[in-house]
């Protein structure tokens, strides 16, 4: 039954091979649970609900795409796109969660109009490498600045905006040695560095009495508290544009380079031959929209699946083991609600770190591809806000090209994408 449904025997694997790769990438990716549930409820969400969310949209999100396209990549709610839903739509914009839910919702279904189109492509062919290097390092300073944050190293000052915090602190401290055992098991190539990271803080703060253990499996929480709550009439007002515009435009870009960067890694994209592609993203497309029924942040792909792939993972049997360990997963809540933030702090900052490699492949010789870069990567940290920084780059990618004379390298989508956002700051607002 596998063997038809997977053909492993024409991808050159095994069932032993595929379930061994499953589970090195659902322990490289399982961080999630603990993680989202931290930054989700902090918008109000009940965190329960939210972990329940986390697993089941991972779960269904890697089952479509082991069903789908066949191919060995993991889905569950991305980080990035879960900060800008806590800190900037819900945070700083003041929306509710359910809104937010809802303009999750509506991304989800312009995904997969998007995808049957072909405009996708169409979109990931115009955005300039630069500026697309500049989003995923400018997300990453985004997540460093609120690891830091959570961790207490970072607080807020009235003369220098921010300040170094109290390091001897034990939450500080948690963090900073959260951290280098992530760093080092990582070097040391340990699968489910992140995750052992997590769990070693988590029982040590147990241990010494600074947090309470709440034990580690039981019959998962009630979904009820944020299943089908998304508010899509008050996502639709006028002002959420840009909102879902930001959304759909991150989702673009993470999930879509995520894929081909992984199904390149498993040689599952040929040269000159057909290839599951235009499935993968209809499977991802489908999951953001189940997603925000369950009541989580965007649903993508997961880059983490590179380590499954290196394990020998070929086929979708790899992603249907992923699926359902996140189903076994949902037994593990206690374990989830007693870990405190500053063990999650460090998962976020070393995330950020990872980010952070792609200023390598920005085009620092040519001021009108390198500044945009950089805005983009810088404003989104420092004004608090994934949008931002989304708009800072597109405008200034398109003015800069205009006044050096370059119009003929702006590709329509870029142009389309830099008007929109100028029409935002414009009618709506620098808010």
């Amino acid at each position: 039954m596998l063997e038809s449904l997977f053909k492993l025997r024409e991808h050159g694997t095994n069932v032993r091979t595929e379930i061994l790769a499953g589970v090195t990438t659902f322990l490289t990716m399982a961080y999630i649970i603990f993680v989202n549930p931290q930054i989700l409820s902090t918008t109000g969400m009940d965190g329960g609900a939210v972990f329940v969310a986390t697993c089941l949209a991972a779960a269904l999100g890697s089952l479509i795409m082991a069903f789908l396209a066949n191919w060995p990549i993991g889905m569950a709610p991305g980080m990035g796109l879960n900060a800008f839903f806590a800190f900037t739509v819900v945070g700083a914009m003041g929306y509710t969660w359910q809104q937010a839910l809802g303009a999750v919702f509506i991304s989800g279904i312009i995904f997969v109009i998007l995808t049957v189109t072909g405009v996708r492509t169409w979109i990931i062919e115009g955005i300039p490498k630069s500026l697309r290097s500049g989003i995923v390092a400018g997300i990453g300073l985004f997540l460093g600045l609120i690891a830091l944050k959570s961790a207490g190293i970072v607080v807020g000052s009235d003369a220098t905006l921010v300040t170094l915090g109290d390091l001897t602190s034990p939450q500080a401290l948690f963090a900073i040695l959260g951290l280098f055992i992530i760093g080092a098991l990582d070097a040391l190539k340990v699968r489910g560095a992140i995750l052992i990271g997590i769990l070693a803080i988590t029982i040590l703060s147990i241990i010494m009495g600074y947090t309470q253990f709440g034990g580690i499996f039981d019959m998962p929480p009630s979904l009820a508290p944020t299943f089908f709550q998304l508010d899509i009439l008050g996502a639709l007002q006028f002002g959420f544009v840009h909102v879902i515009l930001v959304l759909v435009l991150v989702e673009v870009f993470d999930a879509t380079g995520t894929m081909i960067g992984v199904a390149k890694r498993a040689n599952l994209m040929p040269e000159g031959k057909p290839n599951r592609l235009g499935r993968a993203l209809m499977a991802d497309s489908t999951a953001i929209v189940a997603g925000s029924f369950l009541g989580t942040s965007s649903t993508t792909a997961y880059i983490e699946s590179t380590s499954g792939v290196q394990a020998g993972g070929r086929t979708g049997l790899t992603a249907l083991t992923i699926g359902i360990l996140f189903l076994l997963a949902l037994f593990l809540a206690p374990l989830a609600g007693s870990v405190p933030a500053y063990a999650t702090a460090p998962a976020l900052l070393y995330v950020a770190g990872l980010m952070l490699r792609e200023v390598a492949d920005v085009q620092w010789d040519d001021a009108t591809e390198a500044t945009p870069a950089a805005l983009t990567a810088i404003a989104m940290p420092f004004t608090y806000s994934i949008a931002n920084g989304l708009a800072f780059g597109f405008i200034s990618y398109v003015a800069l090209k205009v006044l050096s004379g370059r119009f003929n390298q702006i590709h329509m989508a870029t142009l389309i994408v830099a008007i929109l956002f100028v029409i935002k700051y414009a009618f709506f607002g620098g808010h």
